[in-house]
């Protein structure tokens, strides 16, 4: 199956992210949401770090330019009617999702891929809300954030996929230099049962006074090489986002996945992370 035009419903950080992989290695992308004015934003969030690339000398202003003018941003999901696959980022909710698959079987043709980004719900459950013809094209496609930057993306099968659907996806991520693996649709998946258990057993430190924030931050950075801090990156992801797959994972795995109480009560407050302006840090 040959995938030329690539479509992305949902142009909040990870959508508008997936759809700038995809526009740096030269796919042409149509990037919509419920409104020209959220479209707008996602392409601004693209914009923004690609400028960020030139201030360091990663990149020249006509390359800039020559990747977002392969970015179409709209309000009206019709953009994606000649798109040869399609990937859905948005909200983690199934009615929401469902919703955004009902519209886009209407729009697109028959041999259009429907991708989810879902980091946690079945991908057989989610194909359920589309015809069993367009069940053999659905997929996951679970990429990991910041998703312009990340090589890790989790492909998922349902059981009703094809399998010429499943590689022609895999070797799409591949040409687009990501590292794509096959994962067996289970609740959470891989990654998302391993970070989850990881950034549980991390909030546990702090509230059980171990060490503070910045120092299970900087075990991570300096003791076990990761790139960032896990509470930075539980910030950046947004902890109304993370309560949800919490939720999610306990539902189908038990006391392992228990939601964390010191989380809750962030989300209680309105305190979401960066896009807040408060999560476990402050920002400006």
């Amino acid at each position: 199956m040959e995938i030329k035009k690539i479509g992305v419903v949902g142009a909040g950080m990870m959508g508008a992210e997936i759809a700038l992989s995809f526009a740096q290695s030269g796919y042409t992308v149509a990037m919509t949401d419920i409104s020209d004015e959220f479209a707008a934003k996602g392409k601004e969030r693209q914009d923004s770090i690609l400028s960020k690339r030139v201030a360091k000398g990663k990149m020249s202003e006509e390359e800039k330019s020559e990747i977002l003018a392969r970015v179409t941003a709209s309000g009206d999901i019709a953009v994606c009617a000649d798109c040869d696959i399609v990937i859905e980022a948005v909200l983690e909710i199934i009615e929401v999702k469902t919703e955004t698959y009902k519209k886009l079987e209407a729009v697109c043709k028959k041999e259009c891929i429907i991708a989810s980004n879902t980091s946690s719900i079945s991908i057989t459950k989610l194909a359920a809300g589309v015809s069993k013809e367009k069940a053999a094209y659905f997929i996951g496609t679970h990429f990991n954030s910041p998703a312009s930057i990340m090589k890790l993306v989790e492909v998922v099968p349902g059981i009703l996929t094809k399998s010429e659907v499943t590689e022609s996806v895999y070797e799409l991520l591949k040409a687009i230099g990501k590292e794509p693996i096959r994962v067996k649709d289970v609740t959470g998946f891989a990654l998302n049962r391993m970070f989850h258990v990881f950034y549980a057993e991390a909030e546990r430190l702090v509230e059980e006074g171990v060490c503070s924030i910045e120092d299970v931050d900087k075990i991570c950075i300096h003791g076990l090489g990761h790139p960032v801090g896990i509470f930075k990156l539980l910030d950046n992801l947004g902890h109304d986002l993370n309560i949800k797959v919490d939720t999610i994972l306990y539902e189908a795995y038990g006391e392992r996945f228990r939601p964390s109480p010191y989380m809750q009560r962030l989300v209680d407050a309105g305190l979401y992370g960066k896009k807040s302006g408060e999560g476990f840090y402050k920002y400006e």
